[in-house]
Formats: structure tokens, C-alpha cells, sequence
């Protein structure tokens, strides 16, 4: 639903291409229903539900065609919410339950350091004594991944670091930071509760602890620590 005008811009896309690529009508129309359908389930997988293909194909040929449903839209939406928000509570329970095995397995590696708040880190190189403080902006390189490895963002495949301030970062960043001398390399392993919380944000799914591989070039303002 939320992502209704997206599906409308690729529609509109995909009724274009027998003009651009020389498709016949039956081909494009193929390609449009298959890029909805794709579109479709890409969300639809997100929630982690398992669904009867065919009764989604069912609902979905009701709907277009204006054939007597099974539920009225109401009842539809509100079984929808339902269930959305039980595969929701179901996933954010089974996230906190990883996270606490990953930190607890992780904090017992040899040269990883957990300090007082939960942050785990581990020295790659050691280089400097100068170190920021909470206040300090900082020049930086870093690659943040999820503990399976997946990067979600990272300057070293930019190609140029970031400047970043201490004071408007997760706590996780702004402590494992005030660790580290100008030259260092540490990795910082990051608990939800330094990062996103519960509540997660945008593709980071509630109770994520989260890597990053953090290079200190620079402190560009604010007292040593």
C-alpha cells in the first residue's frame, strides 16, 4: 500500500518498453504483471510471513476484476495490520535473542575488549595517542556491516573519508571513538541499545548490533581527550 506510486512509476515504465525494446503487447503485459508480482513479494517477504500463493493471486484477481471477495476492505486491512504486527513482534523478539547469543559469543574472542556500557571492541592497529573527546569532529574512514558480514555503508567504497561529530553520532560511535588515537584502527562492535534500539531505523531492523571497521586520520576540532 505504502508503496503504491512505486508500483505506479514502474508500470509506467514497463508500458513503454514495446516502443523502446520492440516488444510485442503480449510480452510487455508479461513483463509489467511479473514486475508488480516481483515488487509485491519483495515487501511481502519482508515481514517474514508465509502466505498460499494461490489465495494471494485469488485476492489479488478479486480485487481488479470487481468479483465478491471473501472480506469486505476493512476486514482485509485489519487482518493485514494483525498480522503484520505479529510477524513484526516475532521478529523483534527472535533479533533479541540473536543479538544477545552474538554478543556473548563475540565478547569471549580473544583481544575483543567489552567496556562498562556494553561496547565491544577490538585493537586492528595501533598507532597515536592523541584522542578525541565526546565534542570533537573527526575525520575517519569505516565500514559499517551487519554481523553476517553485509556492509550498509562504508567510505572506503567512496573513496574519501567523512567528517563526522562526535556529539551527533549513536552513543556507540561517540565511546568507541574517544578509544582510539589518530592513526589507529579499531573494530567496534556496537549493541543495539549504543546504536538503534528496539525500535531500529530505516533498513536497520529492531535489536541489530552493528560492525564497523574504523580508521582515525584526524581530529579536526575539539580538545584532546
Amino acid at each position: 500500500m505504502k508503496n503504491i506510486k512505486k508500483y505506479a512509476a514502474l508500470a509506467l515504465c514497463l508500458a513503454l518498453a514495446p516502443s523502446i525494446y520492440g516488444q510485442t503487447a503480449a510480452d510487455a503485459k508479461a513483463d509489467r504483471s511479473y514486475a508488480y508480482g516481483l515488487a509485491i513479494g519483495s515487501d511481502l517477504k519482508s515481514i517474514g510471513l508465509e502466505f498460499d500463493y494461490d489465495a494471494v493471486s485469488q485476492g489479488i484477481r478479486d480485487a481488479i476484476e470487481g468479483r465478491e471477495a471473501r472480506f469486505t476492505m476493512d476486514e482485509a486491512l485489519a487482518l493485514v495490520q494483525q498480522s503484520y504486527m505479529a510477524a513484526l513482534e516475532r521478529q523483534t523478539e527472535e533479533n533479541r535473542l540473536k543479538e544477545i547469543q552474538f554478543l556473548e559469543e563475540n565478547g569471549k574472542r580473544r583481544g575483543v575488549v567489552t567496556t562498562a556500557s556494553g561496547l565491544q571492541y577490538e585493537v586492528v592497529r595501533a598507532a597515536g595517542k592523541e584522542k578525541p573527546n565526546p565534542q570533537s569532529v573527526v575525520r575517519v574512514n569505516y565500514e559499517g556491516t551487519f554481523t553476517d558480514g553485509t556492509v550498509f555503508d562504508s567510505s572506503f567504497e567512496r573513496g574519501e573519508p567523512s567528517d563526522i561529530p562526535l556529539d551527533m553520532v549513536i552513543p556507540g560511535w561517540s565511546e568507541g571513538l574517544c578509544l582510539m588515537g589518530v592513526g589507529d584502527v579499531y573494530t567496534l562492535y556496537i549493541p543495539s541499545r549504543l546504536g538503534y534500539g528496539e525500535g531500529g531505523a530505516q533498513t536497520i531492523a529492531p535489536y541489530t548490533p552493528l560492525v564497523f571497521k574504523v580508521e582515525l586520520l584526524e581530529i579536526l576540532a575539539g580538545e584532546e581527550g
